[in-house]
């Protein structure tokens, strides 16, 4: 095995060393993995959605979806960890870069980028014989050895910061300028082309890395692509063409909406019949809204779904370039959320600098979607499209950390996958399939923290019905909310001062009976457990804690 590696280190394939015969049957897949940024549970068709996303739902179709994928609650922390296989706090996104407390300033962990001992999936493919391209949010540090260029994607076209108006304005002319910075294999950008579109521009990047790639003196090797939209992250903006095909499809509003995707959910075959959904706790009913308050609520449903629509039309954009190279038959593809829905209010007190942002922008009815707004989802929609689970994206509940996901390609089984499985865990299932050895505590030349997540390959192909055992932890944090996963059982916190709550996910995925006083030795269990945990990756909690999971409750 050390042999295998020291080649791939040098650049040299496992293939390449083995007679020719071999080598087809050795032939190493690629890899395509698709973000997607804020998309709820069930926005896709394939998730029981009604938004139009042919791509998405054909891919989903042909491979295994995943119910039981979990992220962390936020985009940067969970970005962190689908590049490195670590927990956020060792990856050094302990907390997102831009709400972190002032106890948590200087502590390991929680520099707010990309840790330097850390081993990035694209550094060890790179390594070990893989073309490696990367196009879009990047939101894991601002500096040039920072930049996914300098991190082991050889090609690259980035968005540092985490969103951006999706028409482009406002874009900084050089380092350290107030705007949104861009760059190209490292190098900052001055400006974005006329008619920028965040989807279609983020996915043409990537369609012409793979096919310069493919004609290039490495075309023979295979690659690893990372496309990560920001789409349907606020501010809502869309073509109006495409706002217009949404146009009195969400009337009825975001009760009637949670009702009809729940079950589709079951027709689908993704959620028991019978199961018990958390009752929405952050919104107020549909008909108690006032026809002013409806008609705005509409507007932004219908821009967010003609983003989730332009985003599976960039998705296609990649998938026919693909099948143009041939190379789609041999690529693994992973599609997922980087958290729940976004159920945030743009105006509340809790969103900082957001405020003046949402303030300044035309948020008329009428230009809701257009690059001059910079309006938001909010907790209806977005509670809606987390059903049954309770909660969304900043909550350590099921609502903020299971995500819509699913994967393709050889050798992957089709059909619902229903284990527990996190992001961690894609770096060393990529570098098994890949046939790549785990570099463990050294990678060139330098310390790096040893990878945490689990691989899938077995599962993937119905070798086992689960990756975790049903005795192993796992824990997370994020702003002073906490969670600890084992088998069914969830312990979570949600930083609101009740502490920790006990649910059974098998019985209870909604979240919605606490057992804490049926099971109390088991919470204690739990709880310590959790402690240890944050003991070893060095969770800091907020001091205080964090108003960013302190919304205000509606009903």
């Amino acid at each position: 095995m050390k042999r295998k590696f020291a080649l791939l280190a040098a650049g040299v394939t496992l293939a390449s060393s083995l007679p020719v015969a071999a080598q087809e049957h050795q032939k190493r897949p690629n890899f395509l993995v698709i973000v997607a940024d804020d998309l709820g549970y069930s926005d896709i068709g394939a998730f029981g959605g009604e938004i139009d996303t042919p791509n998405l739902d054909a891919l989903a179709a042909r491979g295994l979806k995943l119910t039981g994928f979990h992220t962390a609650p936020t985009c940067s922390p969970t970005r962190s960890m689908l590049l490195t296989g670590l927990d956020h706090h060792e990856a050094g996104l302990g907390n997102m870069a831009e709400v972190i407390a002032p106890n948590q300033v200087g502590k390991p962990g929680h520099e707010g980028y990309l840790r330097a001992d850390t081993a990035s999936i694209a550094e060890l493919l790179e390594a070990g014989g893989y073309r490696t391209h990367y196009s879009g949010k990047w939101h894991l540090g601002l500096t040039p050895a920072q930049d996914p260029h300098a991190r082991g994607f050889q090609t690259s076209f980035a968005l540092l910061q985490g969103g951006h108006n999706h028409f482009g304005r406002d874009v900084a002319q050089k380092p350290g300028d107030k705007g949104w910075s861009y760059t190209q294999n490292g190098q900052q950008l001055t400006s974005l082309p006329p008619g920028f579109y965040s989807s279609d521009y983020f996915a043409s990047q990537l369609v012409g890395q793979l096919k310069a790639g493919k004609k290039g003196a490495d075309g023979g090797k295979p690659f690893f692509a990372y496309l990560a939209f920001t789409a349907p992250h606020f501010p809502l903006q869309a073509p109006p063409e495409v706002i217009a095909k949404y146009k009195g499809r969400y009337d009825s509003g975001y009760d009637v909406l949670r009702e009809q995707r729940l079950k589709r959910q079951q027709q689908l075959g993704l959620l028991k019949p019978g199961v018990v959904p958390h009752v929405t706790d952050l919104s107020a009913r549909w008909d108690t809204l006032t026809p002013d308050e409806k008609a705005r609520e509409t507007r932004r449903m219908e821009v967010y779904a003609a983003m989730v629509d332009g985003l599976d039309k960039g998705v296609g954009q990649v998938i026919q370039a693909l099948k143009d190279t041939g190379e789609y038959d041999n690529t693994v593809i992973l599609f997922l959320a980087d958290n729940g829905a976004e159920g945030s209010v743009l105006s509340e007190p809790s969103m900082g600098m957001l405020n003046a942002v949402y303030a300044r922008a035309d948020n008329r009815i009428e230009n809701i979607g257009a690059a001059t707004s910079y309006e938001y989802l909010g907790p209806g929609w977005a509670s809606a499209a987390t059903a049954p689970s309770w909660r969304v994206k900043a909550f350590e509940s099921e609502g903020g950390t299971r995500v819509v996901s699913f994967v393709t390609g050889p050798d992957v089984r089709q059909g619902v996958g229903t284990a527990y499985t996190n992001v961690m865990d894609v770096v060393p299932t990529v570098l098994d399939l890949a046939h790549v050895d785990n570099p463990g505590s050294r990678f060139a030349g330098r310390a790096v923290t040893p990878i945490r997540g689990l691989s899938w390959a077995g599962w993937l192909g119905g070798k086992s019905d689960r990756v975790y055992p049903a005795d192993k932890p796992v824990g997370d944090e994020l702003f002073g909310g906490r969670s600890l996963r084992q088998g069914d059982w969830k312990l979570v916190d949600l930083g609101d001062g009740r502490a920790w709550r006990l649910f059974d996910l098998a019985a209870d995925p909604g979240e919605t009976t606490d057992l804490s006083d049926k099971e109390p030795a088991r919470k204690a269990q739990l709880v310590a457990a959790w402690d240890a945990y944050a003991k070893q990756v060095g969770v800091v909690l907020p001091d205080p804690r964090q108003t960013i999971v302190d919304r205000p409750v509606r009903r």
